[in-house]
């Protein structure tokens, strides 16, 4: 089984992630991981990083193709704002493709309070970075992250508590098990 989780910052993409994966026993790879690994090599932050990856597209490629890679193997849980993008343009058939979205001040909060920082600057830095991802990923592979189109379930996190979101994704995923039998 491969199950892409997709969402902007502060949606609850990784939560969900883990738990998928404990719960269903996948592997589980995550591009915003790999992208902070590769900020903190350079000695960057996440916000200097995304201005550097603006100029140099090798950086999001080499997170992509890291990302493929992982997913050839099969049972793995890959998150990222591309992940279901790059697997279906890459062949690699996706079981179900998830999206998790929430307004944009429950996301600051949330990130605020993951951060430890202040709302009004997680905020300016969460634009900031959405901002970059936005003209990065049309420049690099025409695709726009406001395009939910190649999305089987789509959750605002913020109708819902973890258990919530994570009871209607595993309902989903068992229902999709369930028609393979």
């Amino acid at each position: 089984m491969i199950i892409t989780i997709g969402g902007l910052p502060g949606t609850g993409t990784t939560t969900m992630a883990k738990l998928i994966c404990e719960m269903y026993n996948l592997d589980y790879i995550c591009a915003g991981n790999i992208f902070r690994e590769m900020a903190k090599e350079r000695g960057m932050s996440l916000q200097e990083f995304s201005k550097y990856a603006e100029e140099h597209d090798e950086i999001d490629l080499e997170i992509d193709k890291r990302q493929i890679e992982f997913a050839k193997r099969g049972n793995v849980v890959v998150e990222g704002r591309l992940a279901a993008w790059m697997l279906y343009k890459n062949g690699i058939d996706v079981d179900i493709a998830i999206w998790l979205k929430a307004p944009p001040m429950v996301r600051c909060k949330r990130i605020s309070e993951r951060e430890n920082e202040d709302v009004n600057k997680a905020l300016k830095e969460m634009i900031d970075r959405e901002n970059s991802e936005r003209r990065r990923y049309k420049e690099i592979y025409n695709i726009d992250i406001n395009d939910l189109t190649i999305y089987d379930l789509i959750i605002d996190s913020s109708k819902w508590d973890i258990e919530g979101v994570f009871s209607i994704i595993c309902s989903a995923i068992d229902y999709y098990k369930k028609k393979d039998d």
